[in-house]
């Protein structure tokens, strides 16, 4: 039985355009994920979205919460946890690109999900952030709106991150986070991303739930049991996806996972496509099961 592994049926064509030396490659846009996990008495669960159907890029894929990052995620912002610095010297960037990819990663978590890594001081962390009651935490002096107000301004990018962090007075939680895996989309894509995953453990006292409009369907699951939903063919994903949920199955806890963060390598996984004979062969460096062999003619095997 085939692998749920994402395939678009234009991929055969750009790839050999792309070898033709008939194809400028994308720039791709930077961007960043975040696998959430919780603990369950089996083991640790990712929450993951199933992008609708209808969406242009992985439609009907399942991935993690995330997105491309805002011009002004760059901006400063109450931050805790490493120095910006320390973070570029993590990601390999510049600081500025740094500190936009980090709060890219807690926006979108919060965009997407309803789940926010901030706190009110360096050493705290919200909790439920679902609600509209005066008395919620993180509301400011003046401050008539709720957080799906907040929320909805940040989607609608009618709201910085920086500007709805000073207003709520939060600090972002950057501690929360581990740095986990980088991956570009292949040159030949239409939509190219340069995409760090980062995994973090569930906040107490918050919850998810399906903020994203790209999404038509949310769950909390193994990582072992997302992947052999993949492996039947029953769950689609991309490589970057399927490659992290493996990665995540030896780990008996969250806390376990975050922190083995600090050793994994960032190095950048870029999809490579070289001619063997009359085929093209697409790969994954470092990632063989990926590998496709498309015929100068016709499918893929």
């Amino acid at each position: 039985m085939p692998d749920g592994q994402w395939y678009p049926p234009e991929w055969p064509e750009r790839i050999r355009a792309l070898a033709a030396g008939e194809l400028v490659p994308v720039v791709p846009k930077q961007a960043a994920t975040v696998m959430l996990l919780r603990d369950t008495p089996d083991g640790p669960a990712v929450h993951m979205l199933r992008r609708r159907a209808s969406m242009a890029f992985a439609g009907g894929a399942y991935a993690y919460p995330g997105g491309g990052v805002d011009a002004r995620d760059s901006r400063p912002v109450g931050w805790a946890g490493p120095p910006v610095a320390a973070w570029a010297h993590r990601l390999g960037t510049d600081e500025a690109t740094a500190q936009a990819v980090v709060c890219a990663a807690v926006r979108e978590t919060f965009e997407e999900s309803g789940v926010l890594l901030a706190g009110l001081t360096a050493d705290t962390v919200l909790g439920a952030v679902g609600g509209d009651e005066a008395s919620e935490p993180g509301r400011g002096p003046g401050d008539d709106g709720g957080w799906e107000a907040d929320r909805q301004a940040l989607v609608d990018r009618e709201l910085a991150f920086a500007d709805f962090l000073d207003r709520r007075g939060l600090v972002l939680r950057s501690d929360l986070l581990g740095a986990w895996a980088r991956w570009i989309t292949p040159e030949f894509e239409s939509r190219r991303y340069d995409t760090w995953f980062f995994v973090a453990a569930l906040p107490e006292g918050q919850q998810t739930r399906n903020a994203s409009t790209e999404a038509d369907r949310t769950v909390w699951i193994r990582p072992a049991e997302a992947a052999a939903g993949y492996d039947r063919g029953e769950l689609l994903m991309m490589p970057p996806t399927i490659s992290t949920l493996r990665d995540l199955v030896p780990y008996e806890s969250a806390a376990k996972a975050v922190a083995a963060a600090d050793g994994r390598d960032l190095a950048p996984v870029l999809a490579t496509a070289r001619w063997e004979d009359d085929t093209l062969v697409l790969s994954w460096p470092g990632h063989e099961e990926f590998t496709k062999h498309i015929p100068a003619e016709g499918g893929t095997r």
